[in-house]
């Protein structure tokens, strides 16, 4: 059994849909999940939205979704200089104004947490819960470097035991790694990576008798029609530019 989580869109429909296409010409994912951050920093947040309740592809709430849902002042996202904090008020500012208020009740309605049992509830069997931040909140970024003890904290919340699976996003950097017996796997980011590698990213899990594994998954996309709409949105140029170098001139973890 194979599932593909999606995380961290932020409204970049291009690299959505060439992710979306690249999981169909597979042939060989039986469910699509996604892990939050909907929208924010490029301009089609509705359609972007519109297109996963299209798939049936459910999920939870990201920072950003809860924020613009709520109109709450900030977008909760981390800036690590007044240059990124400003460019985040832009974004923010701009996700608020242009988001329909369809799209804000989809994005109220998203769950903070959700647990799949892939092989069903009928049967003993893995666990997989989505996050996108960490199971206690959706601000702190649980990069790979993060201690087994924070790695077993997390596991201790959710219940979660040998097999299990703990998937989030919000870093917009792909890992996986397994501490006493629980597999933590961030899926990365579809519309905004920041690991120098323009792609659109995403994560399969296969689920089969010698355990768990997880694929992380790079595809091209057209990013000059993603930039074009940024540039044409009035978004900052510096959005387009995160794009073509997958995070390589603005390093901050600021999703």
């Amino acid at each position: 059994m194979r599932i593909a989580l999606l995380s961290d869109i932020h409204a970049n429909l291009p690299a959505l849909r060439a992710v979306l296409d690249h999981i169909d010409a597979r042939g060989d994912v039986g469910s699509t999940y996604h892990l939050g951050d909907l929208v924010g920093y490029a301009p089609w947040p509705d359609e972007t939205v519109a297109l996963l309740r299209a798939r049936g592809i459910s999920g939870v709430a990201g920072n950003y979704d809860s924020t613009v849902a709520t109109a709450h002042p900030h977008c909760g996202c981390r800036s690590e200089n007044p240059q990124q904090e400003a460019l985040a008020h832009q974004s923010y500012a701009w996700t608020l104004a242009y988001t329909s208020a369809a799209t804000k009740r989809t994005l109220a309605e998203l769950p903070f947490r959700c647990d799949v049992r892939p092989l069903g509830g009928h049967v003993t069997g893995p666990t997989m819960t989505l996050v996108h931040g960490t199971p206690l909140n959706n601000l702190t970024y649980w990069t790979e470097d993060r201690s087994d003890e924070f790695c077993a904290k997390m596991a201790e919340a959710v219940g979660a035991g040998g097999g299990d699976i703990i998937a989030s996003g919000h870093t917009h950097l792909p890992w996986h790694r397994e501490v006493g017996g629980v597999h933590f796997v961030n899926a990365g980011s579809v519309g905004r990576p920041k690991d120098g590698d323009w792609r659109a990213g995403y994560a399969v899990i296969t689920l089969d008798t010698s355990g768990v594994r997880s694929e992380q998954v790079r595809v091209e996309y057209d990013v000059e029609e993603a930039v074009r709409g940024i540039i044409a949105s009035g978004l900052p140029d510096d959005f387009a530019e995160f794009l073509r170098n997958g995070g390589a001139s603005l390093r901050a973890r600021s999703g």
